[in-house]
């Protein structure tokens, strides 16, 4: 699922920076704030029939609907896997690239993509090595390794065409219930409920009053989404595309602007409510600096940009912690992304600097 917020090319600018320059005069309350009969609390415990307690106070679902599909209609981002042409290998391709990765990153690793493997079984021969130097640094490079492995499942099991149908694309190597529900609505226009952490805090906002989303994917989510979403086959992917787009640009996690939303005119439950704050989030969060997948992506771009790494290369990325470049080596060697490469050192005897072998890409 396509979790964060996805700024485009070329027609994006301007956009942006119209918003940017208008000032959101829509008032808050915080927390002590009592929300209007019908809505619930930021952070409060989903409960049954809260989501249509909280509908009664949000915009009508036709006039939501129509008003998110006709400001798409004029603000749509033009990306090259929203062409008439792109095809459903080109689309699913997108949406493994976009997950958890913003589309300014996306965009040119998507076409030089494209351009090489534009189709499955181009991928599925393709040498491992080259696939994960194409990735670069898109993050998370296991969805590189997943992705080819999903184009040579298509290739033996789908005679390399994208399969239709959720139940069949969720049978394929990495592809999960979004990204199936995604292709299938964005591919092959038929009815689904895609649901990505826009679409998400969208209908949180817009329909339950709540600042954002619960903290993961609920069923009360899920209910919504599936209420929501329209029982005309092509006016459902319009809605499922419009209220995505909405979520990333405007109805923003960090600085919603809802001054230039459609829904704020039409009923959203958030403004009604004086735009409550969520509830404050106590949870711990880990700094990426120093962490294994900081260090795990260190490794990675070493060897994409010097083929292989011996053992000293490798210890002197960070000589004060050497039991962690060991962990990360390990782990990379068993999710399959680097193997080791004897004429860069091999392996020496467990217990001292010589025990990391080198490495290359597989």
């Amino acid at each position: 699922m396509e979790l964060v917020s996805r700024p485009g090319p070329a027609r994006e600018t301007g956009a942006r920076r119209g918003a940017e320059a208008v000032c959101d005069s829509v008032p808050r309350v915080t927390r002590s704030s009592t929300a209007p009969k019908g809505t619930t609390r930021p952070g409060e415990p989903a409960v049954q029939g809260a989501e249509d307690a909280a509908a009664a106070d949000g915009p009508d679902p036709e006039a939501m609907i129509e008003a998110t599909i006709a400001w798409y209609a004029e603000t749509a981002r033009d990306l090259p896997w929203r062409s008439p042409d792109a095809t459903a290998w080109g689309i699913l391709v997108s949406e493994v690239m976009l997950q958890q990765t913003p589309v300014v990153r996306v965009l040119p690793r998507w076409l030089e993509w494209m351009q090489r493997w534009p189709e499955p079984a181009d991928l599925a021969d393709a040498p491992t090595s080259e696939v994960l130097r194409a990735w670069d640094r898109l993050g998370y490079p296991r969805r590189a390794l997943r992705l080819q492995e999903c184009a040579r499942e298509i290739v033996s099991a789908h005679g390399g065409v994208v399969p239709r149908g959720e139940e069949r694309l969720r049978s394929l190597p990495g592809i999960g219930e979004y990204t199936a529900a995604a292709v299938t609505a964005f591919a092959h226009h038929d009815r689904a409920v895609v649901v990505d952490t826009n679409i998400r805090r969208v209908l949180a906002r817009a329909v339950r009053g709540r600042a954002l989303p619960d903290r993961s994917y609920s069923a009360a989510e899920r209910a919504l989404a599936t209420h929501t979403l329209p029982a005309e086959r092509e006016r459902s992917v319009a809605w499922n595309q419009a209220v995505m787009e909405l979520g990333a640009l405007v109805c923003t996690a960090r600085t919603p602007r809802c001054v230039q939303c459609p829904l704020a005119r039409v009923g959203c439950a958030w403004v009604a409510a004086g735009r409550p704050e969520p509830e404050e989030d106590t949870r711990r969060r880990q700094s990426f600096e120093g962490t294994d997948r900081q260090m795990r992506g260190r490794i990675m771009a070493l060897l994409r940009e010097q083929g292989t790494a011996g053992p000293a290369m490798l210890a002197a990325l960070d000589p004060e912690d050497p039991v962690r470049v060991e962990r990360c080596v390990r782990s990379l060697l068993a999710d399959g992304l680097a193997a080791v490469a004897e004429e860069a050192g091999g392996a020496a005897a467990a217990g001292d600097a010589g025990a990391l072998p080198g490495l290359r890409l597989p």
